[in-house]
């Protein structure tokens, strides 16, 4: 099977389960493109995953970067594709069931349940990324500290982002 159809294929399958967006879908991420396909490295994907965090746009520019590495513009083109259609046919037909639906206790519950799963994905996979790029007491108390700050407390992500950013600048982490 020729590289792209993998990607495509393989990239079509996570859109299904995508609830949360790509960010649920991490850790499978890393293990696909990574250990499992190799298209890229485990830095590459990190680096792809920071300059989709930072720049403007769809957090699935993870999986665009991935493609691009593969094959240039047309696995970039592929990949977007692939993490895009099977997803957005699946909402797009949840939607009209859903408002077809004259009862409000089912529309409440399958909404509740829909947020529930994503919250859930979302929360497994930072947990599983964690341990995949921990590699140090001082990373794992940064990790630990940083939920407990983001949940007690009010502080602004970008006050924890620079706290990383400074410990790991002074090779603390």
């Amino acid at each position: 099977m020729s590289v792209l159809l993998s990607l495509f294929l393989k990239l079509s399958a996570f859109s299904l389960v995508a609830f949360g967006g790509i960010n649920a879908l991490l850790p499978s991420l890393l293990e696909l493109s990574v250990n499992q396909e190799r298209w890229i490295d485990l830095q590459t994907f990190a680096d792809y995953f920071a300059i989709a965090q930072a720049a403007p746009g769809p957090n699935f520019m993870t999986v665009t970067l991935i493609g691009w590495h593969v094959d240039g513009v047309l696995g970039a083109l592929i990949a977007t594709i692939a993490i895009a259609w099977p997803s957005s046919i699946l909402v797009y037909h949840l939607q009209r069931l859903i408002l077809g639906m004259h009862d409000e206790h089912q529309k409440k519950t399958i909404q509740y349940a829909a947020a529930a799963l994503a919250v859930g994905l979302v929360l497994s996979s930072a947990w599983q990324i964690a341990l995949q790029i921990n590699h140090s007491y001082a990373a794992y108390t940064l990790t630990l500290l940083t939920i407990g700050i983001a949940v007690f407390t009010r502080w602004h992500p970008l006050y924890l982002i620079g706290l990383g950013a400074a410990l790991g600048a002074l090779g603390l982490i």
